[in-house]
Formats: structure tokens, sequence, C-alpha cells
């Protein structure tokens, strides 16, 4: 983008129509002992210097190279394909703003389209809209859907399975709201909920149950029961998922969920120190009405041609306030083309292919584990790509080994429960092959 300074003819003729002489003199509300403060700056550096110096900055960072790093936890490192950079850097869609116009956003909106629709596919839901903020955020919305479509019913069951960040921010966007959140514990014998965990808390007023397919620590829970039992209830089920093991498990839609929220940084979103990332949300087409955000669609104009609009958009902003679902303005318009090109780049045959991948070198990783002296897989069924393992040592201790290597281990449970400073959370994807396995092994080897 072109910078065109003022001149100083400029500023005098703004100057002059807001009547004052100096550009100083509108600062005079500002006391003058503050007006200036000594900021104790650094000297001024050339822009070769600037360079340089940013460059030292730079290298003291330590990059997680492919299969260097065992860290999931919500947010893993996949490999994105070359196309999504370089489509998502063209300008059409790098500057592009909201499509409130459709007849200038064509593109822009048919991305969207796009978008939803294979959200909607490999969710298994009816509706999705036009991505959230995140998982996070999208979680708390679908919650929001289960009590909004019914007014008698105020009651959410929420399993200590889900990721706890997601359960925090659930607790806070219920906070304030006529509804009772029933957050159940923590299995930590097992790390899996099962729906006889869900029974005492199926009675009257319930509006839904949140669960987490795959869960937090990599467990896969039997989804289709829970439903059948919520359902019987005359609650909604809300699922909090992850997109790539659906490459190989059986979708939520399919295992009976009503409402499907689910984070997309694996489609091709950078990790990026933690964000943006993009928030996938899809429902039944019976609860259309409550989703929040945009919902684009494709109709035909007046000449019989295919066009796409913003057909819903149920926010403050357009409809009475008391009458919005959602506070949400706006959606992750830029990673969602991100997710869009992955989604469409890989295709299904490479979606099933890097499940497949990440599912063996998960299952090789917790099999060279089992070998070591004083390590033991601690989850209680199937998992996916991410297991919670027992260690010798302190968790934090090993991965303070295992960084000294040059290799990011797992989670430490201990963030999340204290008793848990012998339990860590390890993950591998397609990125992790056998050689980065063999070398973790081998250094945990070293480090007994």
């Amino acid at each position: 983008m072109t910078f065109n300074p003022h001149t100083a003819g400029d500023r005098a003729e703004m100057l002059e129509a807001i009547g004052v002489d100096r550009i100083e003199d509108l600062f005079e509300a500002v006391p003058e002992s503050v007006r200036f403060p000594d900021l104790q700056l650094p000297r001024t550096l050339t822009e070769m210097e600037a360079a340089a110096r940013l460059a030292e900055l730079a290298a003291r960072n330590s990059a997680a190279n492919g299969g260097s790093t065992f860290l999931g936890a919500g947010s893993y490192n996949h490999y994105v394909p070359a196309t999504v950079g370089q489509i998502l850097s063209r300008g059409e869609f790098y500057t592009a703003y909201t499509p409130y116009q459709p007849e200038v956003a064509q593109g822009t909106l048919q991305v969207i389209y796009e978008f939803q629709s294979m959200v909607a596919a490999l969710l298994g839901m009816e509706v999705a809209n036009a991505s959230m903020y995140d998982g996070a955020t999208a979680l708390a919305e679908g919650a929001l859907i289960a009590v909004s479509s019914t007014k008698k019913k105020h009651r959410l069951v929420m399993s200590g399975t889900v990721h706890p960040a997601y359960r925090a921010v659930v607790r806070t966007y219920l906070t304030g709201l006529p509804v009772e959140l029933v957050e159940l514990p923590v299995p930590t014998t097992g790390f899996m909920a099962r729906p006889e965990d869900l029974a005492p808390y199926l009675g009257e007023g319930l509006a839904g149950v949140i669960v987490q397919y795959p869960n937090f620590f990599g467990g896969i829970e039997d989804v289709a029961a829970m439903a059948d039992a919520v359902h019987a209830a005359g609650g909604s089920l809300i699922v909090s998922t992850y997109p790539v093991p659906l490459g190989l498990l059986k979708s939520p839609g399919e295992l009976g969920a009503d409402v499907v929220a689910a984070e997309g940084q694996a489609l091709g979103v950078a990790q990026s120190y933690g964000g943006p990332y993009v928030g996938l949300l899809a429902t039944r087409r019976d609860f259309v009405r409550q989703l929040p955000g945009r919902l684009a669609g494709v109709t035909t104009d007046s000449e019989g041609k295919r066009g796409f609009v913003l057909t819903l958009q149920t926010r403050e902003q357009h409809i009475r306030r008391e009458k919005a679902t959602s506070n949400i303005c706006t959606n992750q318009g830029l990673m969602a083309t991100a997710a869009t090109v992955y989604m469409s780049s890989v295709g299904p045959a490479g979606f099933r292919e890097v499940a497949t991948r990440c599912y063996q070198n998960a299952h090789y990783l917790a099999d060279q584990l089992s070998t070591l002296d004083g390590y033991e897989l601690l989850l209680d069924g199937e998992f996916f790509h991410e297991f919670v393992v027992r260690t010798p040592k302190p968790a934090a201790e090993i991965n303070r080994s295992l960084l000294r290597a040059g290799i990011v281990g797992g989670y430490d449970l201990s963030h999340l429960d204290g008793s848990l400073d012998h339990a860590l959370l390890l993950c591998a994807t397609e990125l992790n092959d056998r050689t980065s396995i063999d070398r973790l092994i081998g250094q945990l080897k070293s480090a007994e």
C-alpha cells in the first residue's frame, strides 16, 4: 500500500479549517506535566541496524520444525499445502471486506458458501454458518442454541472431558444468563466420560449436554449412546470436535449430535502463536434461525444466473436487539478461506490419508512408549492421535529435558490438576513420522 505523507501545506490547511495555529494546540487538554514524558528510548537506529537487531531477536526463538513437536491439546502441527498461502495472499481475498454488497462481493460470498457446504458435510450436519472466531466461542454459541431453541429448559450439562479452555469460555458466556450450568468433574481414572455419568443430570429442565469427540485427552467416547440418552430426556446434544479425526471416524451428525462446534485450525491455518484461528459451527435445519453470525446462500438473479447472497444475519445490527441470537457480528473470513482452500486441495481422499497417518503415527508412538520403564498409557479406551501417558518423573521435568534436545514435549496435565504431575498428554500428527518418534524415544531413554 502506498504511503502518502501530508505536506506542510496540507497540515497548514487542516489547522486553519479547525481553527488552531499549531498541532501542539490540539493537546492543550493534556496536563503539561505529562504531555511529553521522558520515555528513555534507545538511540535511533538506521534501517540496516534495525534489521540486524530484529534478526538477532528472532534468532532467539526456537522453531518447532515438523516432527520435533508432540504438543497438541487443541492446537495441532499439521502440514499446510503451498496452495493455501498462495491463494490466500491474493489481493481479492487478503483485502476483501465484509460482503454487504453482493453485487461486488460474489467471489467472497462464493467462498463462504463453499466453506459452509464443506463444513456441513464434514460435521454431518444440515446447516453451517460462515464461521466463528475460534473453537471455544463456537462451542459457547452452540450451547446457547440449545437454550434459545426452547424457552422452558435452562439447564446445560458439560462433560469434564471437554477442553478446559473451552469450558472456561462456556462458563463466561453463561455468566449473568438464567441458565444453570452443571460441570462434571474430570474423570482422572481412564480420562473417558461414559453415558452413565450423565444419567443423574438428565431430568426435567434439561436443555442440552456438551461433550467432546475425540475428547480433550484424545479418547473416543460413545457419543451415539450419549445422544440417545440426551434425546430420551428431551435435550439436545452439543458436540465439540476436531476436523481431522473425521477423516476416519463417523461424523458427530451420524452419531446423533444436534449442534456441532469445532476448531478449524488444522484445516490449513498456521498455529501462529495461538491465533487467529477459525471456529466451525453447524446444526440441524431445525435450529437454523438460532445460528449466530452469517449464513451465505445461493439464488438466481433476474436473468436466471446463479448468484450468492447473505441469506441470514441474525445479529443485533440487522434485527431488534432483543431478537438477536448473538452479538457475534462477523466471521473469520480470511481463516475460513484458508480452510476452504485446504479442504478443496486435499479432497476426501487426501483428508482420509492425513487422518490415517495421524492415527498410525500416534499408535506407533504409544506402542514405543509402552516399552519404556515407568511409562504407562492411562487412557481407558480407543484414541485417535492424542493420549495420556504416566511418566516416571514429573512431566515438567521431562519436558525440560526434551526441550534441551530441541523437542517440544506434550501437555503437562498438572496445569489442569495438581495431582496429575506425572501425566503427559502427547500428540502425533502426519508430520511426526517414525524417524522423529524414534528420536523422541531415544531421548527419553537417555534421560532415564
